[in-house]
């Protein structure tokens, strides 16, 4: 029989995040022009979330908790390639290309992102344990209002910011409660992004491809 072309052979260790949580939604930010950069970045070959074992399996926990609560989880970005993360750097040193500005970073200056964090040369998501995610209502397929997009680069993206409503903040509190129940690290810059605790691989950085 001739090989299943749409199979790939995941590295020992990780799994696709929809292989273990059936109702999670994709929107794999970086497998599109819809990102701060405004090109597809290097190392996403497809519309994929691949997690570590570990991490994917938290996960479902937190999302078996979410969906008796009325939500699915949407992703982001998970696992991600070191060379998508070079592939921001190089972006982050061209001061020229600002055409994303209006959307993702409309108050700063782009020569500031290294300096205030935004952009590094190394990424826990290239660790395997780390996911950037949203809620969706179940019953209307509408993303819960956040208060901000994801990677919007701006104080209005932090943790306990007082640039958000009363009910912004609480559906990121239904989120942070969620993740941190099911073993997860809150990052205080970035609402979406969360980080296993105890991750498997922490002084691993990954390069193969999202495909």
């Amino acid at each position: 029989m001739a090989p299943d072309l749409n199979e790939y052979s995941l590295p020992d260790g990780f799994v696709y995040v929809t292989d273990v949580i059936s109702t999670a939604q994709l929107e794999i930010r970086y497998f599109s022009n819809d990102n701060f950069t405004g090109t597809m970045i290097d190392g996403y070959e497809a519309p994929k979330a691949i997690l570590t074992k570990e991490a994917a399996y938290a996960l479902k926990i937190a999302a078996d908790k979410l969906y008796e609560q009325g939500y699915y989880i949407k992703i982001f970005d998970a696992y991600r390639p070191q060379r998508a993360v070079n592939h921001f750097v190089r972006w982050a040193q061209d001061l020229y290309d600002t055409k994303m500005k209006e959307k993702y970073y409309p108050e700063l200056d782009k020569s500031v992102l290294f300096k205030l964090g935004y952009i590094a040369e190394k990424s826990g998501h290239s660790r395997g344990s780390t996911v950037d995610l949203t809620l969706v209502h179940i019953s209307t397929g509408e993303e819960l209002d956040m208060g901000s997009g994801f990677d919007f680069f701006g104080e209005i993206s932090n943790h306990g910011t007082p640039l958000i409503t009363p009910e912004q903040e609480r559906n990121r509190n239904i989120l942070r409660d969620a993740m941190v129940d099911a073993g997860f690290e809150a990052y205080t810059k970035e609402w979406w992004h969360y980080k296993l605790k105890g991750e498997p691989y922490p002084d691993t950085y990954f390069d193969f491809p999202v495909n």
